[in-house]
């Protein structure tokens, strides 16, 4: 499959540049008006069509309702949209659109596009960019319509559309955005798609009847294989894989960049596309193949991700996540320990507030995943994630440490991410509890195979104990027989060997054993020895040293 037939599929567009109706055949009219009829909203909120302007005295559809900061907002980030002013739009956007939204929408949705297009002269390219705030607010705060499900992939469509193949010309598209704001992008329509695939299998009885038909009949509404043509498109067109290995090599990435490649925009979207198929893989359960998408980037380096906070703390979880799920706890912690450190840092600086609520969210997360690959993979991590983890999850670890499965699986359920079904369900046979189905799959993948690693954390905790001993009275310590504790002796030996990152990509990895305490068998007697390497007190001062140069006293 070449790359075009793999970009035109999510082409919204006709050759004429004309929009698409993607849902009902185009006739007489309004295109929309045969979709379905939308909902009422609930618990209060303003209904979509000139809701803003009636609520303050306005006429449906026009702009003269509006207050006066918010219009001289959307002036403002009209005007340094099209004079290109990146230290101001980052301003906006990371100060002024958060404090409005505060203000004037915590509760509502912002003007729709239509109602402010006159205030921009109907510039297209500024109203998409406004809609994909847009339906970001109502997805964030409010209750999403499927109308605006369908709206609001429309629109990615025309936005990808128009980034991707700029209305059939060669040439880049003339654009530039914030980093951070680059990131959202392609972070909310990954949301948005996860968002869809849960909403679909949901409950039948909390769908209309129009509303089930019309997702019957459009199967490409958010399709898997969209959002990856969508993502693939982005990274082919910036040559990003391409710029990656030549930094590796010590070549300059611009010699590989191509016309696209260069421009800030297309880099930027490129290098967040992979992060995004990282996280896209990992919800769908193929956890190699998201590392093999992040082949090209160097994790245990300072990347293009450390530019935005969310960002690098989405690539450590999801990174991590793979780890666990592949039985590889030792690459696993160090992941998980060393981004929570990062978060850490982060909250006691200046950062704080552009933390966002996706940080702070998986920081929780990550903290139940480290407690479970810490158990299985003891080792030492930096003193105050290590205190904080003991706050948050120091009772479930001694329970963990004591073989209860039921913990594991506590913990494990609230620091998975979201699994997701991706393809359409039968929506005439469809449980009560269908969107539980992806979570309970993985979860059972997860339980396997820690009953196999239920008993080690117990045995590890006797082998450190004792330098010899018998089998038979260390099996009675662990109320297993002697043939059950040799089986269990036998699964510590092969666990505790682990494919352990070195150096290489994010999949690579030598066999390293990964525990403190080891020992062999001399017919019944256990021999133990302790394994655990004095600490390097040199290095140790070394890195303090380049730590507090980093971040100062």
């Amino acid at each position: 499959e070449n790359k075009m037939d793999r970009a035109e599929r999510f082409t919204p567009r006709e050759p004429s540049g004309d929009r698409v109706d993607r849902f009902t055949p185009r006739g007489g009219g309004d295109p929309r008006a045969d979709r379905f009829t939308p909902r009422e909203p609930s618990g209060g909120v303003i209904s979509r069509e000139g809701s803003f302007d009636a609520a303050f005295g306005g006429d449906a559809g026009m702009s003269y309702g509006l207050p006066d900061q918010v219009r001289q907002f959307i002036l403002h980030l009209h005007e340094q949209l099209r004079a290109q002013n990146m230290y101001e739009l980052a301003y906006i956007y990371d100060t002024t659109w958060p404090s409005l939204t505060e203000a004037y929408f915590k509760e509502e949705p912002w003007p729709d596009a239509q109602s402010i297009a006159p205030l921009v002269d109907n510039d297209p390219l500024f109203i998409t960019l406004y809609r994909e705030l847009y339906f970001r607010h109502i997805y964030g705060k409010l209750e999403v319509t499927l109308e605006q499900r369908i709206e609001s992939y429309e629109n990615y469509c025309d936005l990808f559309n128009y980034i991707v193949h700029n209305d059939g010309s060669a040439d880049p598209v003339e654009l530039e955005l914030p980093n951070r704001w680059l990131w959202d992008i392609i972070d909310e329509f990954i949301y948005q798609f996860e968002s869809f695939a849960t909403y679909r299998v949901s409950r039948t009885a909390d769908k209309t009847e129009q509303e089930i038909h019309l997702m019957q009949s459009h199967n490409r509404l958010w399709n898997v294989l969209i959002v990856l043509n969508v993502l693939h498109s982005l990274i082919d067109k910036s040559c990003i894989n391409e710029q990656l290995e030549a930094y590796k090599r010590g070549e300059d990435p611009e010699d590989y960049a191509g016309d696209y490649g260069t421009k800030p925009l297309y880099k930027m979207l490129g290098y967040f596309s992979l992060v995004g198929l990282l996280r896209l893989h990992c919800l769908l359960g193929d956890y190699y193949q998201a590392l093999r998408v992040m082949e090209n980037i160097e994790l245990n380096k300072k990347g293009l991700y450390s530019r935005v906070p969310a960002c690098q703390v989405t690539v450590f979880y999801y990174v991590g996540l793979c780890y666990l799920m592949m039985g590889r706890y030792q690459d696993a912690v160090r992941t998980f320990s060393n981004v929570l450190y990062y978060i850490l840092r982060m909250q006691s600086s200046s950062q704080h507030k552009l933390s966002g609520f996706v940080v702070q969210k998986k920081r929780t997360q990550l903290f139940h995943l480290l407690a479970i690959a810490i158990t299985l993979s003891p080792q030492r991590i930096d003193e105050g994630v290590q205190q904080q983890l003991v706050d948050l999850c120091g009772d479930k670890m001694q329970k963990i440490q004591k073989g209860d499965m039921d913990v594991f699986e506590q913990l494990f359920m609230a620091g998975c991410p979201k699994f997701l079904i991706p393809s359409a369900p039968n929506f005439e046979d469809l449980s009560e509890d269908a969107k539980m189905e992806p979570y309970r799959l993985q979860a059972n993948i997860f339980k396997n195979e820690m009953e196999q690693s239920l008993k080690l954390p117990l045995i590890r905790s006797y082998l450190k104990l004792y330098s010899t001993m018998p089998i038979e009275k260390l099996a009675a310590f662990c109320n297993l027989s002697v043939e059950e504790f040799r089986i269990h002796l036998h699964q510590y030996k092969h666990k505790s060997n682990q494919l352990t990152w070195v150096e290489g990509t994010a999949l690579d990895g030598v066999r390293i054993p990964s525990v403190d305490v080891d020992f062999y068998l001399d017919n019944d007697m256990i021999h133990i020895a302790d394994v655990k390497v004095a600490r390097n007190f040199g290095e140790f001062f070394v890195h303090s040293i380049q730590r507090v140069m980093q971040n100062g006293p």
